[in-house]
């Protein structure tokens, strides 16, 4: 069985999770300030690009002091600190750097930590667009990339080299859901001396800490369950303060960063996550056993499911497993799993995942259909795959709504 998605507070944090106040009790108040400015319980928006001085000591104490306060909008805002703080409370993690979306967040992570002849293995069910960064763009630069097959340790362990500088992996992984073994994953990278990356997205820190498990970078395309609500852009990389230092410094370089009012947005969104995975975590679960025992569909991939191949890393290590359910339409081609995906209700047709409505999509449209057959089979994104993100609608809606779907296609 999963772990319980409300944890007992008399207990301790099982492995993967670090100690601290609970998930819900992190949500609403870490990062933040007991009284903020003008007395607000919330905090204010600064739509400021200018932060001024008082004086020419107050430069000189900011520059030489490190006085905690902001100078230019590139190099941060009030708002935007006070979500960094949130987001490392609620990965354990030491610091937190914002920046406009997720592949922001993880080119500003790599281009700060690799260098000509510095090499990067994937495990390869990450996102396409995260290996088309590596694999087209810093191979310009001199910087290898490898690619192994996804929770093979050995095959990733032979891949290292002394050039080797990154093993990267998401964890789950989308859309096959593959559940990375994340002490194994931390373990291997550090007695190899290279640095680990989980992109963490699809679990959050409520059903997964992988900091706690010894993995140096946690990265979230925040855009998905942390914001939760389809309104907002945003990504974060977590870890220790010595990594990130060189992170944020290249973001003020770069100037990657997030709005003012996406800082809002997002610190909204953070209070009610727990709130919103419980849900996920259990409508996903519902969703996916219905899936699993209907006759048109020829399998399901979701962790939580005892066929799914990696139940068994999930339940030793996850709170919940989300709310993303990929399945595959039995005896079909691409134009009849098409049909089933446009006759649903409820979900909305759409690339993304995490918020509150539900989205669906066939990800050979969607995503890959300016791929080759073989690039596509590669990928293992076969022709009737269907992707259902489950938002926080009432479960035997979703299943009502799906079973009509199935049945009159």
């Amino acid at each position: 069985m999963l772990k319980p998605t409300a944890p007992d507070p008399a207990r301790p944090p099982a492995a993967g999770f670090a100690r601290g106040p609970g998930p819900s009790t992190a949500a609403v108040h870490a990062g933040e300030a007991r009284q903020k400015p003008g007395h607000s319980i919330t905090d204010p928006i600064f739509a400021s690009s200018t932060y001024t001085f008082a004086d020419t000591r107050a430069i000189v104490d900011f520059i030489e002091e490190k006085h905690p306060r902001e100078e230019y909008g590139r190099y941060g805002n009030p708002g935007e600190r006070v979500v960094e703080d949130k987001l490392a409370a609620l990965e354990g993690g030491e610091q937190a750097v914002l920046f406009a979306s997720g592949m922001a967040a993880l080119v500003g992570l790599l281009m700060a930590h690799v260098s000509a002849g510095d090499e990067i293995v994937f495990f390869d069910e990450c996102y396409h667009r995260s290996r088309e960064f590596c694999r087209r763009h810093l191979t310009r630069f001199g910087v290898g990339f490898r690619e192994v097959k996804t929770c093979d340790y050995d095959a990733m362990e032979a891949a290292i080299t002394p050039k080797t500088r990154f093993l990267v992996s998401e964890s789950p992984t989308n859309p096959h859901l593959s559940v990375v073994d994340v002490e194994r994953f931390a373990d291997l990278g550090r007695r190899r001396g290279v640095l680990t990356l989980i992109d963490a997205t699809l679990c959050t820190p409520y059903n997964l800490q992988p900091l706690a498990a010894g993995v140096d970078f946690v990265l979230h395309s925040a855009t998905k369950y942390l914001g939760g609500h389809n309104d907002l852009l945003a990504g974060a990389v977590i870890g220790r303060a010595e990594l990130l230092d060189p992170v944020r410094n290249l973001r003020g370089i770069m100037g990657g960063v997030n709005s003012p009012h996406n800082a809002y947005l997002l610190e909204r969104g953070l209070k009610t996550l727990a709130l919103r995975m419980e849900r996920h975590n259990a409508t996903g679960l519902a969703v996916a056993r219905f899936l699993e025992g209907h006759p048109r569909v020829e399998r399901v991939l979701y962790p939580g499911l005892e066929s799914h191949p990696f139940h068994g890393v999930a339940a030793r290590t996850m709170r919940g497993c989300g709310g993303l359910v990929t399945f595959f339409i039995k005896d079909a081609d691409w134009r009849q799993t098409a049909a089933v995906v446009d006759a649903v209700r409820i979900p909305r047709i759409g690339p993304s995942l995490g918020g509150v409505e539900s989205l669906i999509e066939q990800p050979l449209v969607m995503s890959y259909w300016n791929y080759s057959p073989q690039e596509r089979q590669a990928f293992r994104i076969p022709d009737t795959m269907i992707r259902l993100a489950c938002g926080i609608e009432d479960a035997a809606d979703l299943i009502a709504d799906l079973a009509q779907a199935l049945d009159r296609t």
